[in-house]
This record gives C-alpha cells, sequence and structure tokens, in this order.
C-alpha cells in the first residue's frame, strides 16, 4: 500500500522561498500521477499543481504559476514542490497526493476526486 509523507514545511517570511518533500513508500512514483493540494484556513481546498508519470509539462494553478515548480526525484523516491516568492496567501496545510496511473499523459490539478493516495498534510505559514 502506498502512503505519502510530506515534510519541509514551516514559517516562511514574504517573498521568500520554501521547498516542500513528498516521500512516497511501499511504491515507487514512476506509475503514479501526482499532485500537491492546498487548504487555507476558512477556504475550501484547491489544487496547486501536479505532474503526470508520462509526457507533457506539469499543470499549476493560475494562482502559483511562474512561482512554484513540481518535480520528481527517481533515485530518492520523492517528489518536490519548490515554492518561491510566496505571500501570505500561500498560507495553507498542502498535501501531496497521488494516483496509480501509468499511462497517463496529462494530470488534472483540479480533479481531487481522482486522487486516491493522501499524505497527512503539512502547515506552511507565510508571515513576517
Amino acid at each position: 500500500q502506498l502512503q505519502l509523507v510530506e515534510s519541509g514545511g514551516g514559517l516562511v517570511q514574504p517573498g521568500g522561498s520554501l521547498t516542500l518533500s513528498c516521500a512516497f513508500s511501499g511504491s515507487t512514483l514512476d506509475y503514479y500521477a501526482i499532485g500537491w493540494f492546498r487548504q487555507a484556513p476558512g477556504k475550501e481546498r484547491e489544487g496547486v499543481s501536479c505532474i503526470a508519470p508520462i509526457g507533457s509539462d506539469p499543470n499549476y494553478a493560475d494562482s502559483v504559476k511562474g512561482r512554484f515548480v513540481i518535480y520528481k526525484d527517481r533515485d530518492e523516491n520523492r517528489v518536490y514542490l519548490r515554492m518561491n516568492t510566496v505571500t501570505p496567501e500561500d498560507t495553507a496545510v498542502y498535501y501531496c497526493v497521488a494516483e496509480w496511473e501509468p499511462y497517463l499523459t496529462i494530470c488534472s490539478v483540479s480533479d481531487q476526486g481522482r486522487y486516491k493516495f493522501w499524505g497527512q498534510g503539512i502547515q506552511v505559514t507565510v508571515s513576517s
């Protein structure tokens, strides 16, 4: 059974950077669609970014496009979310998600119901 464990969250100043990590255990990440979702206090959960197991470029929510980067490290069996130029609006609990989709070439950054596996979530707070 796949398990996802996030790390790297914490407090960061506006304009700063932070990198979240998602460790895969129980399976290799190679055949999974992988994403990051977040939920801010009092708001609905929203998609941030996703990456398909093969093919096309990652997808990003408009709110983070050009600032966040999702990438895989197959040797470490981890997925990362590099968050640059953060703002207080990026404050949220961030979740790593995955779904077994070995032939998927374009992932969904909005359809959270598509992802069966979820990490426990990690807090990111952007504040001075």
